[in-house]
């Protein structure tokens, strides 16, 4: 009988027992947890590589490195040794690959440098380094890298073996200048030149005939941009180096497509969406896009069709009905005018120019609302904006529905049966004229207007003298500083018995409802231009806000006063509020005086603060008292489209009696400054607007003398986090106290906006008065 160790021995030897097949399994398990256990040391290594380099923490830089992989398209294992590679300077392989006996090959290993350097946000011209020092061993010397901006111009933003002045010379390629790089955009092919160009000056290179390649930039689909390399001298650029290059280079476009949104912030979709909320006419976007078929779009099938991206509320009501509009086909939304809309798009980006018609569809179809001044601007490589009105036939409001939706309405009225024109005492300080001008029959008014408006004032008369049908539109005005007055018609035939016996109906001048349009027209042109990008948003909210709630300069018309007014936005990321403040002569002499503020901020805040100002200011020249229309007022605020409250102070001042009614609902007390001394004017406690029904407001009153400083604010401007109201109030009446007793009205103002003390990042609102 064999010993113990003989049987082992020959069971070794033997292959086929039990034993042997045991032991076999064993040792390729322990092998492989062997090779399991050097990926996961490597891994470790890599991440804390990353750790080291970026001082992240090791969960982040662990992600990092998962995400690197992914974009590179390769294994975590493989890329983890070329972290360490770089690191160490050594070469170190991944574990079990067939590449661990051999050397890698080098466009792999060279394309993960690249995708390293373009995940870790390296500087593009570090990034356009790295690249060209991978491209050096094929003979290449140079590199140049453009982006593609909104405005289809082609703007440097990396290079490498060029010196400053070629930088310079190609650093913006605008899409008229029909440079090689913009053909090799708009063609979408690569352009390979083994010897060279005909003259030196169509690209930049060592010489004329040194070999060139311009690559266009995709990604998912989307040109990004253009890379242009150069070689040392002429090259027979075969197949394999083409693809060597492509290789090479792909990365690129990842990289320009992941800053894209940072280089044109301005032409995203939440930003325009926000744009197109604050317009009352029709507005939308639209994304151009490939047509699947002859159903899918407004064109041929496989031509290019344009989508709705998004609709503002006037739009959308304007819409065909079809549920969920956004997204679909511009045939399917809007399809009496698709068409020719859809022509006007194509044009918009063949001219890079805005495009104008005055109607859509210019053939009239019966139960179709045309669009009228149609305009539409291309923002963006793939997307538009189109603004339109529409004919405005709705004469069904009382004149008090009106004043509250419009503000102030001038009324007139033509007798043509006798020859005779009324006027309310309105209409002459909404056309520009006198306030003694005697008044003109409507056809007369062409006298006043810009020459381009006069044929659409005779094409009004017409509608209503040969069709007898009522007309709506908006007329321009010169004013005397050179600048244009917007005043709106609303006219109806008076027909007796069949016949045309006058014309009725009222002026207004919607001047700052233009001025918001013309802001925004504005700015959206600016989206051609790269240095405006950056700062576009933040300039679009001021002047926003500038044309709803101005600073009143020209106060000075206003008896026995001096008024100043200031106005400051809330926080960045709000910027439009909901504070407001009005003053306006009334027909009885004295003056209104009124501030307030929405709750919110916002767009929703702002829109309520415009219904509420209008609609006060309408109500105030009805001769009401500040209780009258304090009350009248919470009517309008509770029939208000997203039922906003409000808080605000509305007061009457008679320069006969120097006496200030006022009362307040829910806002705070206004603050007297009297020989140096500052006091509160406390009022009758009332309900703030929008909460209850037919609440009535108790009124106060009070007497001022010459030299008086009244101040009328927001919370925004003194109120704190950490104290109370009531130590807020106490510290703006000792600030108060320190300003001279007659100092500069506009420099006080302005020291007071300075020195306030709020901090709750609230928009706030001022208002200063003093008896002159």
């Amino acid at each position: 009988m064999a010993r113990d160790g003989e049987l082992r021995d020959g069971e070794l030897r033997d292959g086929s027992g039990e034993a042997t097949a045991g032991t076999a399994s064993a040792y390729l398990d322990l092998a492989a947890e062997l090779a399991r256990t050097e990926g996961r040391r490597l891994l470790d290594l890599a991440t804390g590589v990353l750790v080291a380099q970026q001082g992240v923490e090791p969960a982040v830089a662990g992600e990092a490195l998962r995400r690197l992989a992914v974009g590179a398209g390769l294994s975590i294992a493989d890329l983890a040794a070329d972290i360490v590679n770089a690191a160490c300077g050594a070469e170190v392989v991944a574990p079990g690959e067939p590449g661990s006996h051999a050397p890698a090959l080098p466009e792999p290993r060279a394309r993960r440098r690249i995708a390293s350097a373009g995940e870790a946000d390296a500087d593009l011209d570090e990034l356009a380094a790295t690249v060209l020092g991978e491209l050096h061993p094929l003979g290449v010397r140079g590199l140049l890298l453009w982006r593609r901006t909104a405005g289809d111009c082609l703007r440097l933003v990396g290079s490498a073996g060029f010196p400053p002045l070629v930088r310079a010379q190609w650093g913006q390629i605008p899409p008229q200048w029909r440079a090689k790089p913009q053909q090799a955009l708009d063609d979408d092919t690569p352009l390979w030149l083994p010897v060279g160009v005909l003259d030196p000056h169509e690209l930049p290179g060592q010489d004329r005939t040194s070999a060139r390649a311009l690559l266009p930039l995709r990604h998912e689909g989307r040109s990004v941009g253009v890379v242009l390399v150069a070689w040392k001298g002429p090259r027979e650029l075969d197949p394999g180096l083409r693809r060597r290059v492509l290789g090479l280079v792909e990365v690129l476009a990842r990289v320009l497509a992941r800053g894209e949104q940072d280089a044109d912030p301005g032409g995203s979709l939440p930003v325009l969406a926000s744009a197109l909320d604050l317009l009352a006419e029709p507005a939308m976007t639209l994304r151009r896009g490939r047509a699947s078929g002859p159903g899918s779009g407004s064109g041929s099938g496989g031509a290019s069709a344009v989508f709705v991206e998004y609709l503002n509320a006037a739009a959308y009501r304007l819409s065909s009905g079809v549920p969920r509009p956004v997204g679909r086909p511009l045939s399917h939304v809007l399809p009496a005018a698709a068409e020719e809309l859809a022509a006007m798009v194509a044009d918009a980006y063949r001219n890079g120019a805005v495009q104008r018609v005055d109607r859509l569809p210019q053939v009239r179809r019966p139960n179709s609302a045309p669009m009228l001044n149609v305009r539409v601007l291309a923002v963006s490589a793939e997307r538009c904006m189109v603004f339109w009105h529409t004919e405005n036939r709705d004469h069904s409001f009382t004149v008090l529905k009106r004043a509250g939706r419009l503000g102030s309405l001038a009324a007139f009225e033509d007798d043509t049966a006798r020859g005779v024109t009324q006027w309310s005492e309105l209409v002459a300080p909404c056309l520009g004229l006198p306030a003694d001008a005697e008044p003109f029959p409507l056809e007369q008014l062409a006298n006043l207007l810009v020459a381009e408006d006069r044929p659409e004032l005779a094409g009004m008369l017409e509608t209503l003298t040969a069709r007898l049908d009522g007309v709506s539109g908006v007329l321009r005005i010169p004013r005397p500083d050179g600048g244009v007055r917007h005043v709106r018609l609303i006219a109806e035939p008076l027909v007796t018995h069949g016949t045309l016996t006058g014309l009725t109906g009222f002026f207004q001048d919607v001047s700052l409802q233009y001025q918001t349009e013309e802001a925004l027209a504005a700015t959206f042109d600016a989206l051609g231009s790269v240095q405006a990008q950056a700062a576009l948003r933040h300039r679009l909210a001021l002047q926003l806000q500038q044309a709803i709630v101005p600073e009143q300069p020209d106060l000075g018309g206003l008896p026995g006063l001096q008024v100043v007014a200031r106005y400051r936005p809330a926080a960045e990321e709000y910027r439009v509020g909901g504070d407001w403040y009005d003053m306006l002569g009334l027909p009885d002499g004295r003056v209104m005086i009124a501030v307030g503020d929405v709750a919110g901020h916002g767009i929703e805040a702002a829109t309520g603060m415009v219904a509420l100002r209008n609609a006060l200011r309408g109500l105030a020249v009805s001769g009401g008292e500040p209780g009258e229309l304090m009350h009248w007022l919470n009517e309008v605020t509770l029939r208000t489209s997203g039922r906003p409250t409000a808080t605000a102070v509305c007061g009457h001042f008679d320069p006969a009696d120097r006496l200030l009614h006022w009362t307040s609902a829910g806002h705070l007390p206004a603050l007297l400054l009297r020989e140096g001394r500052a006091r509160l004017l406390e009022a009758e406690p009332n309900l703030l607007l929008g909460a209850v029904a037919d609440t009535r407001y108790a009124e106060s009153q009070c007497e001022l003398r010459r030299g008086d400083l009244l101040l009328l604010f927001t919370d925004g401007l003194i109120e704190r986090r950490h104290s109370s109201l009531d130590d807020a109030l106490a510290l703006l009446c000792r600030v108060v106290e320190q300003l001279e007793v007659d100092g500069d009205l506009d420099a006080q103002a302005d020291a007071l906006l300075a020195a306030a003390v709020g901090d709750t990042d609230d928009d706030a609102s001022l208002v200063l008065v003093r008896l002159s």
